[in-house]
């Protein structure tokens, strides 16, 4: 019994573990489309709503309104739209019920259509409530009976980066094709002719000490920096292991750098003169290796 339990429980686990791979990461904010409209929001991504709301004025029901907004069911709605960037559009839907939403302001009752809405290129139909959000920053709050079994929300806004990327180190004023490895501990960057100022054969001793090296990308560009050992560190591969200084440096994506430790090594062998590893990845980006 107890074997058998055991092995649901693991098949359980499995099958959770292969549904959360295939959700999609989003962040606390998405550029979303709305495709009867043809105009492109900057969305709010809100866990703590049931349900998608756009904002909507002159709200008109054709054919007149009834006295309870429920008897409006079946019939079309007309009214106006407007995004961010103060461009609008008049669409014409279906009113398919109504939705009471309680918040800090009371409760009230809205409108519900189905429209169209999504990434560009991937909207899909959901169902949205209609309500004058003119005095809100978002025109457009994803709920979540659009998220459900597609996304997980990300709110630490990560990037994602592929493989490989463009990556800049301020104090070389060079730009490095780099290899982006979720598999090093460690930053690793290409440099030598290292010069310690008062070297001493004892590398742990010149922590702390001026160290001068000369560092290249893969288009031969090269610079000497200047910067001050912070640590060593010790490095295990599979020929063995080896002590390298570590240094702090402004890296990143082109306008985004910022300071993290970099190991120094010669990696002139090596496709990829600089490697990123997790402790510049880590709390800013998820990578992505089909990009």
């Amino acid at each position: 019994m107890l074997k058998k339990l055991g092995l649901s429980l693991l098949i359980l686990t499995s099958s959770f573990s292969v549904l959360a791979t295939e959700k999609a990461v989003i962040g606390s904010t998405a550029k979303m489309s709305v495709a009867h409209a043809e105009l492109s929001y900057t969305a709010r991504i809100d866990t703590g709503a049931v349900n998608t709301s756009l904002h909507a004025y002159d709200i008109v029901v054709e054919g007149g309104s009834a006295k309870k907004m429920k008897d409006n069911v079946g019939k079309m709605v007309s009214f106006t739209t407007e995004n961010n960037a103060g461009e609008t559009k008049r669409l014409t839907a279906k009113i398919v019920k109504t939705s009471t939403v309680s918040n800090s302001q009371g409760t009230e009752t809205r409108y519900m259509v189905d429209l169209d809405l999504g990434f560009k290129g991937k909207e899909r139909t959901v169902r949205v409530n209609l309500r004058d959000r003119s005095h809100m920053d978002y025109k457009l709050l994803i709920g979540r009976n659009w998220l459900k079994d597609r996304y997980v929300v990300d709110v630490s806004e990560k990037k994602i980066i592929g493989p490989t990327a463009p990556i800049s180190i301020v104090e070389s004023g060079l730009i490095f094709k780099t290899r982006i490895d979720t598999g090093a501990v460690e930053n690793s960057l290409h440099a030598f002719d290292m010069k310690i100022d008062n070297e001493d054969p004892d590398m742990e001793k010149n922590v702390g000490k001026i160290i001068h090296f000369t560092t290249e990308n893969e288009k031969g560009e090269s610079h000497v920096v200047k910067s001050r050992i912070v640590e060593t560190s010790l490095i295990r591969n599979a020929q063995g292991s080896e002590i390298r200084y570590m240094v702090e440096l402004n890296i990143g994506e082109p306008g985004q750098e910022y300071k993290v430790k970099v190991n120094l090594r010669d990696r002139s062998k090596m496709s990829y003169k600089l490697l990123i590893g997790r402790n510049w990845l880590q709390g800013h980006y998820i990578v992505d290796v089909s990009r």
